[in-house]
């Protein structure tokens, strides 16, 4: 990765929550980024032309390719210089840094596109490197894959606080992934009968997209972060916790051998993760507000509870099964998502739906794309039925 600043910065799923503070973080440490590439679905080409005049970016792409002649027309409008071209040209675009903030499966194969590129890439889509494990892994050279999840950026920095040597697999006892609990904490089961989209919406600490929130609400967003947790940091199942912190100040923990535990605080703010991504391994001056520590305050931890928040459970098994199982769950999760926001599924037959396409799956390897795009076509196949 070059040092020189600006750092040139393409941004995939600019349009989303993670994007537009991205695009945020590079207005705001003006003179240290500069937005050369900008990508989105195509459901909000206005916001993506917009961004591309002000940024003044070199090349914008839409997933929606019947996007394309709007989008044409509204860079006209706004003015902006941008050539228009495909998602992967974009994901391949001659720069520092790619931040991937698609959602969903949809964002491996601009996973696998920056990689072969060579570019460094600020991963937020967590579901490309969950679901293409073995396939990322093997193009990602050391350090070319930057954490952007607040979970995985905040274990990354205590583990780089660790020592003068960096990261000793053997000095760390366990990773401590901490979560909010999301709006439902303490309730029971029988309590979640009755969830509607509009509840589950409504998360106490964080300002989400639409998936990953009720994702946060399931507790299956959770359970992908463990096997994101696993994948980046090479450690067993049986070695990564979570914990549930419902302030949302300290992101997540690593306890050594030795009984000394290190956290990384700071109050809920995606930007910082990103800047440190975008950064890296520089930190960006005032990105985001610090803990006051003149104000009286009180954190608090408790275990989850896994009958009541089953999915991380499911997670750790399918992460232990490893092969095309990620792909399923991950890939019948979002058919229930929709399903359940459009009111054809209840709250808790999300988890439950997707533990059945799970139990159903026959494990194979994750070798190839095509290994990992059919296991996906297949689980969201089988939970459509399931939903329907």
């Amino acid at each position: 990765m070059h040092t020189d600043l600006p750092r040139s910065v393409v941004v995939l799923g600019s349009t989303g929550s993670i994007g537009t503070q991205a695009l945020d973080v590079v207005a705001r440490a003006s003179g240290s980024f500069k937005a050369v590439g900008l990508a989105a679905g195509g459901g909000r080409v206005d916001l993506l032309a917009r961004q591309a005049a002000e940024f003044d970016v070199e090349v914008v792409a839409v997933g929606d390719a019947s996007a394309v002649p709007a989008l044409r027309a509204a860079l006209e409008s706004y003015g902006a210089r941008a050539a228009v071209a495909t998602t992967e040209e974009v994901a391949a675009w001659p720069c520092d840094i790619v931040l991937n903030g698609i959602t969903g499966a949809l964002g491996l194969t601009s996973t696998l596109v920056a990689l072969e590129a060579g570019r460094t890439l600020a991963l937020a889509n967590k579901e490309s490197l969950i679901i293409g494990g073995p396939l990322v892994k093997r193009l990602a050279k050391p350090g070319q894959i930057i954490p952007v999840d607040s979970e995985h950026s905040a274990l990354q920095q205590c583990l780089w606080a660790s020592g003068p040597a960096g990261y000793e697999p053997e000095a760390v006892r366990k990773l401590i992934v901490t979560a909010s609990g999301g709006p439902f904490r303490g309730r029971t089961r029988d309590e979640l009968a009755d969830v509607t989209p509009e509840m589950a919406m409504a998360h106490p600490t964080w300002d989400m997209g639409p998936v990953i929130t009720i994702n946060s609400a399931t507790l299956v967003n959770k359970g992908l972060e463990v096997i994101e947790a696993h994948l980046l940091f090479d450690l067993p199942f049986d070695r990564i916790e979570v914990v549930v912190h419902p302030q949302s100040i300290i992101h997540s923990m690593v306890e050594y051998v030795d009984g000394s535990t290190i956290a990384q605080a700071s109050p809920p703010d995606m930007r910082l993760p990103i800047a440190l991504a975008l950064g890296h391994p520089a930190r960006v001056p005032d990105v985001a507000r610090a803990v006051d520590w003149t104000k009286a305050s009180t954190w608090t931890f408790e275990p989850l509870d896994n009958e009541a928040f089953p999915a991380v459970e499911l997670a750790r098994q399918v992460g232990t099964a490893g092969g095309t199982a990620p792909a399923v769950y991950n890939a019948a999760n979002e058919v229930c998502v929709d399903a359940f926001r459009s009111g054809t599924l209840p709250f808790l037959s999300i988890v439950d739906t997707v533990a059945c396409v799970v139990s159903e799956h026959v494990v194979t390897s994750a070798d190839t794309v095509g290994e990992v795009l059919a296991a996906d076509a297949w689980a969201r196949a089988r939970a459509r039925e399931l939903t329907t």
